[in-house]
């Protein structure tokens, strides 16, 4: 939870910067206003993927046991080809 309030505080950080840069026409602030509005979204992303991926594992262990399987395998398969 900690983590999503932080990622939001951080996006609006980078909005905040990136206006900044836009209103002073400075391209260097434009951009790292930008990507760090980028990352924090992307972040807040990674963070409701693995929040729901504990769920669905919570709910159904052998499944996900299943496809991690299935995943060890193909990277095994994959990896292991010379």
């Amino acid at each position: 939870m900690f983590d999503q309030a932080k990622d939001k505080v951080d996006e609006a950080i980078g909005a905040g910067q990136e206006q900044f840069g836009k209103a002073t026409r400075s391209p260097e602030h434009e951009a790292k206003g930008s990507v760090r509005k980028q990352l924090a979204r992307g972040s807040y992303a990674v963070d409701d993927l693995v929040d729901s991926v504990k769920q669905q594992t919570k709910s159904s262990p052998l499944g996900a046991l299943a496809i991690a399987a299935g995943i060890g395998f193909v990277l095994g398969k994959v990896i292991g080809r010379k």
